[in-house]
């Protein structure tokens, strides 16, 4: 099984006893305003733990320390596999937002596609209103590609019309990532 840690965190795979810790932050309307989803259910926190045990594109993130998952990670290979091109996608518990989390789990895991799945390009996608999302992809030098409007939407209004909603666009390149890496090394 693929695990991997950075200095305070865990990376790996979901595991079906995951359920409560997921439901600690699905079961928030805060944490699910921006995603294609609403608000879990215990019981439906523990079927979507058990879904993404089977499915390798989730990443669980856990602390060191005490090993409880405060966030995951989506990273999926986009078609046609010879593009090599994969997005990636974040939610974690907003009890542990603001401690750069996010950015370190992050940057784990793009280190790790560049490196070991050896993909070349890595998009993003967030809504314009979710301030905090497009400001992490920046700290991680995605450069925003677009601001695509009106592009889809996942939830209605009481009326029971769309709520249709705008697009950010990220990407960073390869040669990109190997850049950035680069003059970190040179300015330590």
């Amino acid at each position: 099984m693929e695990r991997l840690e950075t200095e305070r965190l865990i990376l790996r795979r979901f595991q079906p006893g995951d359920g409560e810790d997921l439901h600690e932050y699905l079961s928030r309307k805060e944490v699910v305003k921006f995603e294609p989803y609403g608000v879990h259910s215990e019981t439906e926190s523990r079927a979507e733990a058990l879904r993404r045990s089977e499915d390798p594109a989730f990443w669980a993130v856990c602390l060191n320390d005490s090993g409880k998952l405060i966030g995951n990670l989506y990273f999926q290979q986009q078609m046609p596999d010879h593009f090599r091109t994969w997005e990636l996608g974040y939610v974690f518990n907003n009890e542990f937002q603001g401690c750069g989390y996010a950015a370190e789990a992050c940057r784990k895991l793009l280190e790790y596609g560049f490196t070991s799945l050896q993909i070349r390009r890595v998009t993003a996608h967030c809504d314009p209103d979710n301030a905090p999302s497009w400001r992490l992809l920046e700290r991680l030098n995605l450069r925003r590609e677009g601001h695509f409007l009106q592009t889809g939407y996942f939830k209605n209004d009481e009326q029971g019309r769309p709520k249709w909603h705008d697009t950010y666009a990220y990407g960073l390149l390869e040669k990109e990532w190997q850049s950035s890496r680069t003059v970190k090394r040179d300015e330590n």
